[in-house]
């Protein structure tokens, strides 16, 4: 690491997990740990840390955030959710491993066991849909109750309080992850072959092709006011434009915190364009798009790959966690 690097380490409260963070959000000012193990870690901006056995059986693969609950889902088929005092409530049950989640914030929430889709409502009313291949990916829209879907040979966007058929957005390969951008004009995808791909839903029904990665992007996040989308899979953040009715078509992406170690999580800063980087060395970075100046707020530890990364609502404070268990939370402000 550079030695003039400015370091906010010192402002790093440090959190023992004790097992790899599978997924991470915020419940108010309560940072929320999903674990491997099978638990969830509340820890409060005071007071002692509460842990909650919530998949006693199993481990949770998939982990969404409301701001007021955390959903997991675990390879015991269960979903779960979980409140900042850490009362759980199981909701819904599959025969396979839940292994893809999303929340709408108006309490809706989606999972995925195999081909098999299930949306609750936030009225709890459930519907269910096969998707052609298993199912890799969810995320709502951001407005309306709409599900984007991805899975091997596209994503298909389904409504599924309306009789209207699925719409498929083809295009060959595997897709692994789905999102859309804040305003609902673009839907894109990771995809297993190293790559990104885009559908431009309004007006044309454009593809945008994100290709030069070393690695699987699986993880992204777009910037307050959506004209960015920061992406891992390099050892560099790879940041697309699209601020653009066109999208990032035809324009270079920025590549932000090149360093010696592939990028595992991004997150974007809610309200300033400061992005938080994780690597697989276990070092976390902010870097500025301003001027491009870089923090440090976690320092390089072996084995200790970031896994999980979350800025609270207000972004005051910033969430790491790692695949050896340990955590942090970087406080900014109270």
């Amino acid at each position: 690491m550079s030695a003039t690097l400015t370091s906010l380490t010192d402002q790093v409260l440090p959190v023992e997990a004790g097992a790899e963070v599978t997924g991470l959000g915020w419940l108010g000012r309560t940072a929320a740990f999903a674990l491997a193990d099978g638990s969830v870690l509340l820890v409060p901006p005071e007071g002692e840390p509460r842990r909650a056995a919530v998949h006693p059986d199993g481990a949770v693969l998939a982990a969404a955030t409301d701001g007021k609950r955390i959903v997991t889902g675990g390879d015991d088929g269960r979903v779960v959710a979980t409140g900042p005092d850490g009362t759980a409530r199981e909701f819904a049950a599959s025969s396979g491993w839940v292994d893809a989640l999303a929340v709408h914030p108006s309490g809706a929430v989606a999972f995925a066991a195999g081909r098999r889709v299930t949306a609750l409502d936030d009225k709890g009313r459930a519907k269910s849909w096969d998707a052609p291949s298993s199912a890799r990916g969810l995320a709502f829209a951001p407005k309306g109750y709409r599900l984007a879907v991805a899975h091997y040979g596209g994503a298909t966007l389904w409504y599924p309080n309306l009789d209207t058929p699925p719409e498929l957005l083809s295009w060959k390969g595997s897709h692994l992850d789905v999102t859309w951008s804040p305003d609902g004009r673009f839907v894109v995808t990771s995809m297993q072959e190293n790559a990104m791909h885009g559908w431009r839903l309004q007006p044309d029904r454009g593809h945008m092709r994100m290709t030069g990665y070393a690695g699987k992007p699986r993880s992204f996040s777009w910037s307050f006011g959506g004209a960015w989308l920061a992406t891992s899979g390099a050892d560099a953040a790879i940041v697309w434009p699209f601020g653009s009715k066109e999208g990032p078509t035809g324009k270079a992406p920025r590549e932000c915190g090149l360093r010696h170690a592939r990028v595992m999580r991004v997150a974007f800063h809610p309200h300033v364009n400061v992005l938080a980087i994780g690597y697989e060395d276990g070092c976390v970075l902010l870097v500025r798009f301003e001027d491009g100046a870089e923090l440090l707020a976690r320092r390089p530890a072996e084995g200790s790959a970031i896994t999980a990364l979350a800025w609270d609502a207000k972004g005051g404070r910033l969430a790491f966690g790692a695949a050896d268990g340990q955590a942090g939370i970087l406080v900014l402000s109270a």
